[in-house]
């Protein structure tokens, strides 16, 4: 079972599934579904289109360079397969797919970095703002600072051993 990916969005085609058009110079273009198809026919670019794979990469949307992505290159030759090749790949699987998981948390966590820190200096920039409409009634503020450091004495015992003890 061969899976084609869509030219214009990049997702998958299965087996009996999509549209397939041949130009004149027989280039063949495939396309998942009919949405993809129209947008080619208005030749639509689609590192422009925002729900493609192409501007999602463009755009630092998606992981675009990852190690874990060289195991899923296309090969066009064929392999010669051995037992205990196979065997080492199938036990690789979980573990390159936990690795590609965990890349992917990260680059989404990289992502968010900016949109956090701007909400973070919107939100102090808004509570310095209100701070002199607020005043709050002397009932609620308190002449005893609440969050002094109290000091805690801790006596280190050590045990003493014969290996401890210099022999004379």
């Amino acid at each position: 079972m061969r899976l084609e990916k869509c030219w214009f969005c990049s997702s998958t085609i299965y087996p009996g599934h999509g549209i397939q058009f041949v130009r004149n110079d027989a280039k063949i273009f495939r396309f998942c579904r009919s949405k993809c198809h129209k947008n080619f026919k208005m030749k639509r670019n689609p590192r422009k289109v925002k729900w493609t794979k192409a501007y999602r990469h463009l755009h630092g949307k998606d992981m675009t360079q990852d190690a874990t992505f060289e195991f899923e290159r296309k090969r066009n030759r064929p392999e010669r397969y051995d037992r205990n090749v196979t065997e080492q790949t199938l036990k690789a699987i979980p573990l390159i797919t936990k690795i590609r998981h965990d890349h992917l948390k990260k680059h989404i966590a990289d992502r968010h970095k900016p949109g956090k820190r701007k909400e973070m200096q919107k939100a102090a920039k808004e509570l310095e703002q209100e701070q002199h409409t607020h005043i709050l009634p002397k009932k609620f503020i308190s002449n005893k600072p609440s969050a002094e450091k109290t000091k805690v004495k801790v006596q280190v015992v050590q045990q003493h051993t014969q290996d401890n003890y210099m022999e004379e």
